[in-house]
């Protein structure tokens, strides 16, 4: 039933377990989503950040059959994409790198055909090596109008203005296939003022691109991520870019609110990633007794405890120290002491009645409770996407129906 690949592989370590049946239940549910407001579009994944901590190597086969476009920060892990596909005689999906590149990965990206963002003027210094490449196809671009993130691409001013000029030669190396943005201000709000404004500053880019360059038509428009699929159906365009829901979270409490007025209803999504953890110890320890660095917890009664090999080293948060629960038998046990970097200490008196090895649920369900990465991440004082992404690219990853 487990899939297991290199890396903290140890008998006594952590692990996470990915479910394809909650992946597959996730893409159906997005694509229902979108189809509603028009005919069927192109569903992107987001595969950034190791698959959003839940590990590149074993989230590639699962997502690959299930959308239309792969969406990758780096071009190392676009064309480790590319050489699975070949590895496997899969047809080769759509491909965009939407990180920055320099000219020696444009090339190979070419050669590859996959797709690249066309981000800032540094791609005006990419058209010589491309040509010296002496490509059999030009690298296809989708341009990126900036609409008021204030991070990459060309505002619609500066694409009037001249900013793209460079284009108008470029035609044999570079083909402008698409044109992208991103909101800046979806997720954390209810109303969608700013959103409705970025909306109508990438109409202008449109009409200014495709009035300053070449351009390959139909253009492939994208500009919604998860929150903006789910809440925002003129943001739609022709792809969407799913990156946090694609996993089974909301973007957002606002989000789900959000999706209650304008769908009429809160789509159910299915977290894929759950976080197990064997038991390294248990024992008894006395009242009285302290736990941890500094002394932080001092038992006061007698306390049976689990000692787990999980620490901020595997990505488990030091703030959540004093705050956190896991979940044995389906209990709630509170994490006593500070956290450590490779372990933590649970009170697991109520859970279990006597001191043979357990397993730990770190986050996922375990019988009628759900720790979820929201919970974990509040008493962290940060956001889920850090929570997993962070989570150490070492522990074993296995794949679970």
């Amino acid at each position: 039933m487990h899939e297991d690949i290199a890396g903290g592989t140890g008998k006594v370590a952590s692990w996470l377990e990915l479910s394809a049946g909650a992946l597959a239940a996730n893409v159906a549910t997005l694509r229902a989503v979108a189809a509603e407001t028009g005919g069927p579009r192109a569903l992107g994944a987001v595969l950034k950040g190791n698959a959003y901590g839940h590990g590149l190597a074993r989230m590639l086969p699962l997502v690959h059959p299930l959308v239309d476009l792969l969406y990758f920060i780096t071009a190392a892990d676009a064309l480790a994409a590319r050489a699975h596909e070949r590895s496997r005689g899969l047809a080769p999906k759509q491909i965009l790198v939407i990180g920055a590149l320099d000219a020696e990965e444009a090339v190979a990206l070419a050669r590859e055909g996959v797709d690249a963002v066309l981000a800032d003027s540094s791609w005006r210094e990419m058209v010589a090596p491309l040509r010296q490449a002496k490509l059999e196809r030009p690298l296809r671009v989708h341009v990126h109008v900036d609409t008021g993130l204030g991070r990459e691409g060309f505002t619609p001013g500066q694409i009037t203005w001249g900013e793209l000029d460079f284009l108008r030669e470029a035609g044999d190396v570079l083909q402008v296939v698409g044109v992208l943005s991103h909101f800046a201000n979806t997720e954390d709000v209810t109303e969608q003022m700013y959103a409705q404004a970025q909306l109508d500053a990438f109409e202008g880019g449109l009409k200014a691109l495709r009035a300053a360059v070449p351009v390959h038509e139909p253009l492939q428009r994208h500009m919604a991520a998860s929150a903006a699929t789910l809440v925002l159906p003129q943001a739609r365009y022709d792809a969407q870019r799913v990156g946090i829901s694609l996993y089974g979270f909301w973007p957002s409490t606002e989000t789900r609110l959000s999706a209650r007025l304008v769908l009429g209803r809160v789509p159910d999504l299915k977290p894929v990633l759950a976080w197990r953890s064997p038991s390294q110890v248990v024992k008894w320890l006395s009242a009285g007794s302290y736990i941890g660095y500094g002394c932080t917890h001092r038992c006061s009664e007698a306390t049976r405890v689990a000692v787990l090999p999980v620490g901020y080293f595997d990505g488990y948060p030091r703030l959540v120290s004093g705050k956190a629960h896991v979940l044995v038998n389906g209990h709630r046990c509170a994490v006593l002491g500070r956290v450590m970097m490779n372990h933590i200490i649970v009170d697991v008196t109520r859970a279990t009645h006597d001191e043979r090895p357990l397993t730990a649920t770190l986050l996922g369900v375990d019988g009628d409770e759900h720790l979820h990465a929201e919970t974990l991440a509040s008493w962290a004082q940060t956001i889920h996407y850090e929570l997993v992404t962070r989570l150490g690219a070492h522990l074993r990853r296995v794949v679970v129906p």
